[in-house]
């Protein structure tokens, strides 16, 4: 396989690099250090991003956007994360939904929801999955247990669907302006023949966003509740059919599981090459005992295994990349997942390592990558849920 980038590839890397050199870096320790979660946002370095297309990469040209490979999104995403990995996701996040607009909703829906995407520099998109009592059967529901998945009641009222329940932990939660919401339209069968997907903007009546989460880490990025009492959803909101929603949101395998699985592998990989640079560059000048750290074998050591393990990750990374975009899609996309989850860790852990002391009592930035590392344990369900994957290995 040829990994050499292409002049549009390797355009958007620099761009994505300079943009995290220049806007993003300067504000991400500034934004972390916030107390309160729904003030670390920054509504202006989302604006900047967007006018360059960071928001808009994933839509076809043909709809006004980017129309960006994979292996580009990829690019943009490590890029973007070395900055800064919150503000890397808030981008990411609106790719996976605005290409399902344009993969699979209705002509009246692309009008009325991606135009206004495209148009507006503060519009992002969020998925409301998870909830309190229903978070990784969500993503492989027992078959054989209707009870098991999504409590979120949607019931068909004339055009319109009253909707009852909550999400928790939603991804731009209290930032974004739609959002795409799975709930049970049929409670007696599985959540795959009995859901439905609905998009819904913020100001649908009674919809509101809820707690926004106060995390260790990701602090920029929103993650809220969604309380939905007695919200009115017109029919023409429905995307795909009714009962469908589960194959809807999931099928498109360039908007669901496999871009969610690469996103965050992607994402990591960024916070690794950050994790190495910050290491080095601590190596290299400061003095100890009349030496600088690199001088130590130990420290030669660890730094050795900061670049394998970041390497090993970004072949990992690329290839995965590469299959999306030859529509070779396979267990890889899971794997790459469950194996960036592992390595950021470790990669962090060896940064703090390396600056000894000051890694966690003085040395904010190290602190960050290892607090921003830990959300890793619990993205898209745990690492133990994640490894169901090993069923697409068997099925070959």
């Amino acid at each position: 396989m040829d990994f050499s980038l292409n002049e549009e590839q390797r355009g958007w890397q620099m761009e994505a690099r300079k943009f995290a050199e220049e806007e993003i870096r300067p504000i991400s320790l500034q934004r972390d250090q916030i107390s309160d979660p729904r003030q670390t946002f920054d509504w202006e370095i989302i604006k900047k991003g967007s006018r360059l297309g960071f928001r808009t990469l994933a839509v076809p040209k043909d709809w006004g956007g980017h129309g960006a490979d994979f292996v580009t999104q990829a690019l943009v995403m490590a890029e973007l994360a070395r900055g800064d990995s919150a503000i890397s996701k808030t981008f990411s996040q609106c790719w996976k939904w605005s290409h399902l607009i344009a993969a699979v909703c209705n002509q009246d829906q692309k009008e009325r929801f991606l135009k206004p995407f495209l148009a507006d520099d503060t519009y992002v998109l969020g998925k409301g999955g998870t909830e309190p009592n229903a978070g990784s059967d969500n993503r492989l529901p027992p078959e054989d247990d209707p009870q098991s998945g999504y409590k979120l009641r949607a019931e068909r009222n004339g055009d319109e669907w009253i909707l009852n329940g909550e999400k928790c932990f939603i991804a731009n939660g209290s930032v974004a302006k739609l959002f795409f919401v799975d709930a049970r339209t049929n409670p007696n069968v599985s959540i795959r023949q009995g859901s439905t997907l609905f998009m819904v903007p913020s100001d649908t009546p009674g919809f509101r966003v809820g707690k926004v989460s106060n995390k260790s880490g990701w602090r920029f990025y929103q993650n809220a509740e969604l309380i939905f009492e007695n919200a009115r959803v017109p029919h023409a909101n429905v995307v795909g059919e009714v009962n469908g929603g589960v194959k809807k949101s999931g099928g498109d395998t360039t908007g669901g599981d496999l871009f969610g699985d690469l996103e965050l592998a992607a994402n990591a990989l960024g916070v690794c090459e950050a994790a190495v640079e910050m290491a080095m560059q601590h190596a290299r000048t400061r003095t100890t005992g009349g030496k600088h750290p690199i001088e130590h074998q130990v420290i030669q050591l660890k730094l050795s295994k900061m670049h394998m393990l970041t390497e090993a990750l970004r072949s990992f990374v690329m290839r995965v990349a590469w299959e999306h975009n030859q529509r070779a899609h396979s267990a890889n996309a899971g794997l790459v997942m469950n194996y960036s989850t592992d390595i950021i860790q470790e990669v962090t852990r060896l940064n703090m390592d390396i600056h000894g002391a000051a890694g966690s009592m003085m040395h904010a930035a190290a602190d960050k990558l290892a607090r921003d590392a830990i959300i890793w344990t619990h993205l898209g369900g745990d690492s133990v849920q994640r490894m169901k994957v090993v069923r697409r290995i068997a099925a070959r």
